[in-house]
């Protein structure tokens, strides 16, 4: 029996563990902080209200079991008419309360919009993320994917907008979720306090892969920002040798009818599917759904529903030396 008991509450404490930092309790930002406060409320509220229907049900079933089985009198049946109403009126007193904390929260949240120093594109793609980086000056805007890169300390807009299907844009750690609509853009403002790397996610239902569409999230002091944003900014460099055959692969293949690669004769066909100028500066392939690493990046191509059935990109057979080529090229994109 005690090796039954251990097991249960085994499950029950291994499932608040997880390999994702991205959680609402561990705040990176002041959104994030204002919204944890508010479930903080909520949480206190809740255990309370669960320790009193408990401990009330316990003193009704200990009552009448020492009671038995007597009519109730009028003096008790009084008791019990005030006791409901008490109960009523501390429901909607909690309720009132609850609601009133909502607003509060609503009305921080509003004021900390407003000014900000990044501003973005995010758009939202079965099953990717679109990520453009404006700027006044045209030729200083670029665009990524499924990568959110921000400075420290300062205040981020997000234009959202939807290219297919409602999707909904959640980083847990900075801030609360916003539904994306399409034909309909809004805006989303956040701030990281801190350096480091969260996992936002999309928080709608979207299709089939709507669990492969991370958004992660990186935060650098201001210094390592512009030098990450002067980076993404050149064109890709120019290969040599097996890269610069790879180069010719995709330039001349199915690759370029979709992608994009700056400062190369791969212009793509709007924006069906992620730019690759810097693709190798990425973490993660397919918004999740492996690590970019050449073996992975290789298996992908060969087969990209293997590791997220569903994708909009077909599979692309090639041969043995051409594939390496083109491995190798991407490979040089960084």
């Amino acid at each position: 029996m005690a090796p039954r008991v251990a097991s249960l509450l085994a499950v029950f404490l291994l499932a608040g563990c997880s390999e994702n930092p991205s959680v609402l309790l561990d705040p990176a930002g002041p959104h994030a902080e204002a919204i944890g406060r508010l479930f903080w409320v909520f949480f206190a509220v809740a255990a309370l209200v669960w320790f009193l229907v408990l401990g009330a049900m316990g003193f009704a079933m200990w009552r009448g079991s020492r009671r038995g089985a007597k009519p109730v009198m009028p003096r008790e049946e009084r008791s019990l008419t005030l006791l409901v109403g008490a109960s009523t009126a501390l429901t909607a007193l909690i309720i009132a309360g609850l609601v009133l904390a909502a607003f509060m929260t609503d009305k921080r949240l509003i004021g900390l919009d407003g000014r900000h120093a990044i501003e973005a594109t995010l758009t939202g793609h079965q099953w990717w993320w679109e990520i453009r980086y404006e700027d006044p000056t045209p030729s200083n805007i670029f665009t990524t994917a499924n990568e959110l890169h921000v400075p420290v300390g300062q205040t981020v807009k997000l234009t959202l907008n939807s290219s297919d299907v409602i999707h909904s844009v959640w980083i847990p750690n900075l801030a609360g979720k916003r539904d994306i609509v399409p034909g309909r853009s809004d805006s989303f403002y956040f701030r990281a306090d801190k350096p480091g790397t969260w996992r936002g996610r999309c928080g709608e239902f979207c299709g089939l892969q709507h669990s492969f569409m991370e958004l992660l999230v990186v935060a650098h002091t201001p210094d390592e920002f512009r030098a990450w944003q002067a980076a993404q900014r050149r064109p890709a460099s120019q290969p040599a040798g097996v890269a610069a055959h790879g180069k010719t692969v995709f330039e001349t293949g199915a690759c370029a009818l979709c992608h994009v690669i700056r400062g190369t004769a791969a212009t793509g066909a709007g924006a069906l599917a992620p730019d690759l100028t810097h693709l190798m500066s990425r973490r993660m392939l397919g918004a999740g759904a492996a690590l970019n690493t050449p073996d992975n990046l290789r298996k992908w191509i060969a087969d990209p529903h293997k590791a997220k059935p569903g994708v909009r990109m077909p599979p692309l057979p090639l041969g043995k030396m051409e594939m390496q080529a083109l491995i190798s090229y991407l490979e040089t994109l960084k």
